[in-house]
């Protein structure tokens, strides 16, 4: 049980660093996309202001409103001659006019058209076409497009995403394996104090089997000196309950501890499970109840029979004793893709009964704890024996009045 919180806990926080580191790389890509498309705008824009040609350095030339300010801190008088543009004009009919390769050495004039009619059949004023950043604006009535090469820009870009990635590729592993190693520090007052638990229950159930078994012993020697009597009966009662209350409580703990050796072999789960309902039935019709069984034949499962046959008679036996009077209760086993049984049971409180907590020691739906036979551990011992088979257990409504569990085995 503590290994498998360990787990957990492992399992929660890695997962919590890795969506968070996940989250921050996908903001940091955002971001630098972002600011790298800001700022090669920002020269196509001072390119197309100038029709086509990288403007003259001049602080007191304006720029638009939206734009800010007249020059942005990274363009120097050096960047004209820098940076690699080219630009292609058309006319009002939307033919190539003119093009101007100037700045430009890697691209031909027919290239450079090409590239134009691209961007303008995009319809979009701003975009990428391979590794130039671009801009259509309008000229007289007519169009142009302004190419600025972003390729060196593009590339100092991915190397600082991919450094970054790196960065916090190493620092998810770093805090992973931080994780793994305190986990089991984490833990340790809930070891420690479940293991005070188990203790005080193997101690109980030392303590308490020898006065049991002799005042069991004594009542029977007392039955026979003076015949039957009901406050012996009861007490007989009382003390067979207690009994079979500390062994439900220790095969629990061992259930918990992994101290009960499982053996796992190929048997009829079919049989299993008709043997039991069988022995059920005279039982739900003493009560007037209807048990219907519907058992697929040739169900052949793996596990450990000895504790499946349990979880199917805890599950009965919870169904008699809390399904309604004249009621129903439905079991049916199937086996496709899982192995797969549910119980149901007709019982008219079913809207008050917390579904999540039913699994819970000694958690009981009727909140005046009159005994009904049961001390609410059965439910948690099947859990634990559907668990270390691998399987699920979950308790469910259906309709009005109507409450199931379904047991599913891989």
């Amino acid at each position: 049980m503590i290994y498998s919180l360990q787990k957990k806990l492992i399992w929660i926080c890695g997962a919590s660093v890795v969506a968070v580191f996940v989250t921050i790389f996908a903001l940091i890509c955002v971001f630098s996309i972002h600011q790298l498309n800001s700022a090669m705008d920002m020269i196509t824009d001072r390119i197309a202001q100038n029709d086509g040609v990288f403007p003259e350095m001049d602080e007191k030339q304006p720029l638009p409103a939206d734009r800010g300010r007249p020059f942005p801190d990274f363009i120097t008088e050096e960047t004209r001659f820098s940076t690699r543009f080219f630009t292609v004009y058309f006319d009002t009919e939307g033919n190539v006019l003119s093009v101007n390769t100037e700045s430009v050495s890697s691209i031909e004039a027919e290239d450079a058209q090409a590239c134009a009619v691209a961007a303008v059949d995009k319809g979009s004023e701003r975009g990428w076409l391979e590794g130039y950043r671009y801009r259509v604006y309008d000229r007289d009535g007519a169009q142009a497009v302004v190419f600025v090469d972003g390729t060196m820009n593009r590339s100092v870009s991915s190397m600082t995403l991919l450094t970054a990635g790196a960065v916090l590729v190493v620092s998810l592993l770093v805090i992973l394996a931080l994780i793994i190693v305190f986990s089991k520090r984490a833990v340790r007052p809930i070891a420690e104090s479940y293991e005070k638990q188990k203790q005080f229950i193997t101690d109980a159930n030392h303590e308490l089997k020898t006065p049991l078994t002799l005042i069991l012993t004594n009542l029977d020697i007392v039955k026979e000196e003076i015949g039957e009597n009901e406050w012996l009966e009861d007490i007989r009662a009382e003390g067979e309950r207690m009994n079979a209350l500390i062994q439900e409580l220790v095969t629990l703990t061992r259930m918990d501890e992994d101290g009960r050796p499982l053996v796992f072999q190929q048997f009829s789960l079919s049989d299993a499970v008709g043997d039991i309902s069988s022995e059920f039935a005279a039982l739900a019709d003493g009560r007037d109840i209807s048990l219907s069984a519907s058992v697929e034949p040739w169900v052949i499962y793996r596990g450990d029979e000895g504790a499946l046959r349990q979880v199917v008679y805890i599950l009965l036996d919870n169904a008699v004793k809390y399904c309604d009077a004249g009621g129903s209760i439905g079991l049916v086993l199937t086996q496709k893709r899982k192995t797969v049984l549910t119980v149901e049971n007709s019982f008219k409180n079913v809207e008050n009964v917390a579904l999540d907590k039913l699994f819970d020691r000694f958690y009981r739906s009727d909140k005046s704890r009159a005994f009904t036979g049961g001390f609410g551990i059965g439910l948690s011992i099947a859990q634990s024996i559907v668990h270390r088979h691998h399987g699920e257990i979950q308790a469910y409504k259906k309709g009005k009045g109507r409450i199931g569990f379904k047991v599913s085995l891989k």
